[in-house]
């Protein structure tokens, strides 16, 4: 096999066509367990919410027309006729010319219209409610279906639930929910060089295994389930079989390659042999990341990632998160918290190439200031030390000093 890179692609082309078929099924799990799971189906609310038209201020229930012309210097005077208990249905109604006490909650009795906040009232006698201010209908109150609408979306398929989306859907008294499966990414180690972590001394020429652990904690963020298959020797039979294994278990496939081009090579020539449609690229327009490989065999994705921790992480981060929340069902990537700064620096580029920065972030007179952090890619203090990354554009050349830049933070 040629030990030249085929097949170069650019991240924005990786990430519009490499699209494998594969998704994982559906289960279903309690409310309690749902947290970021994705709905594999929109979930509708069974009934209306609230349920019942109640007040949102603590007051008096009235007829709104009863207020109108209201002042502090020419009070309405209403008969209070009873009060409303939380929890309880209104044992009394409201009809012309009366009030009757509300808590924040209670539910409207009949015939009111509005709720005038304790603020504007004062109780000149017992009995009597002084209002100051007028209400409109609808003041102080939600309806019964304000919040929701008997039969609408509490949440849609395909966006990872959140703290609030669980509300909601007690709220509704759904305790289920239908989801994706999250995906089971098998993650290999390749290389005679990488020991497990938990290797207590090191002979020359040995290195722990940082990349897998790294890359598991970024599965997990991503949604999918990491799968440790250990490391895999620079044998191309044993990385062929570990590799065929691999595909037969898992949704998605990561192989940490190994540093050298024989390394990559070897890889390539085993995923080539997995199945079809095959090798997408071998070689991405990316620094830090370039060795990297994208194939689809029957269905499952494999990504080839560089031996060199930093490499590996920055091109995972930026294709194989996508490509893990995608078979998780997930419609659309999340947003990232991004925030506008100050380059302190130049930076060369090379058109044709995206290239990610590892920043610092400080402050600034106006904004912040982005510090780029330079080093090898096998430094992983690089990452730990990061706040965050910029992008070079594809196109762009280089970029000058105090240019305004997005930097994308580290959760």
């Amino acid at each position: 096999m040629s030990r030249e890179f085929f097949t170069t692609r650019t991240v924005a082309e990786a990430l519009r066509d490499f699209a494998p078929s594969r998704r994982t099924g559906r289960e279903t799990v309690a409310l309690a367990e749902a947290l970021r799971r994705v709905p594999a189906e929109p979930v509708t609310s069974p009934s209306a919410l609230p349920g019942f038209a109640r007040a949102t201020v603590d007051g008096y229930a009235v007829r709104a027309a009863d207020t109108y012309g209201a002042s502090e210097g020419l009070p309405s005077y209403l008969d209070i006729t009873g009060a409303v208990r939380m929890g309880a249905a209104p044992a009394v109604a409201v009809g012309p010319a009366t009030a009757v006490l509300m808590p924040t909650g209670g539910v409207l009795p009949e015939g009111a219209d509005a709720v005038v906040m304790v603020e504007y009232t004062s109780e000149t006698m017992p009995g009597t409610v002084e209002v100051v201010r007028p209400v409109a209908p609808g003041d102080g109150l939600v309806r019964a279906d304000e919040d929701v609408t008997a039969g609408a979306v509490l949440v849609p398929a395909g966006r990872p639930l959140r703290a609030q989306d669980l509300g909601m859907l007690a709220a509704a008294g759904v305790t289920s929910v239908p989801v994706h499966a999250c995906p089971r990414v098998v993650i290999l180690s390749t290389g005679d060089e990488v020991v497990a972590p938990e290797t207590a001394t090191l002979s020359p020429g040995q290195v722990r295994d940082a990349t897998a652990s790294a890359l598991a904690g970024l599965v997990l963020e991503a949604g999918g389930s990491p799968v440790l298959s250990g490391i895999v020797a620079d044998e191309p039979h044993a990385l062929s079989a570990a590799l065929r294994a691999a595909v037969a278990d898992a949704d998605l496939v990561v192989v940490s390659a190994g540093s050298s081009v024989g390394a990559r090579d070897g890889t390539a020539e085993a995923v080539a042999g997995l199945g079809e449609p095959g090798i997408y690229c071998h070689g991405l327009a990316i620094k830090p990341g370039k060795p990297t490989l994208l194939a689809e065999c029957g269905g499952v994705a494999v990504i080839g990632l560089p031996g060199n921790p930093l490499s590996a992480l920055v091109v995972f981060r930026l294709v194989g998160m996508p490509l893990v929340r995608r078979g998780g069902g997930v419609a659309a990537a999340p947003v990232e918290p991004v925030v506008r700064a100050r380059l302190s620096r130049a930076l060369a580029s090379a058109a044709g190439r995206l290239d990610i920065v590892q920043v610092t972030l400080s402050d600034g007179p106006d904004k912040p200031t982005a510090t780029p952090l330079f080093g090898a890619s096998a430094l992983l203090s690089i990452l730990t030390s990061a706040d965050g990354y910029l992008v070079v554009p594809e196109e762009a050349t280089g970029l000058d000093t105090d240019t305004e830049v997005d930097v994308t933070l580290y959760r």
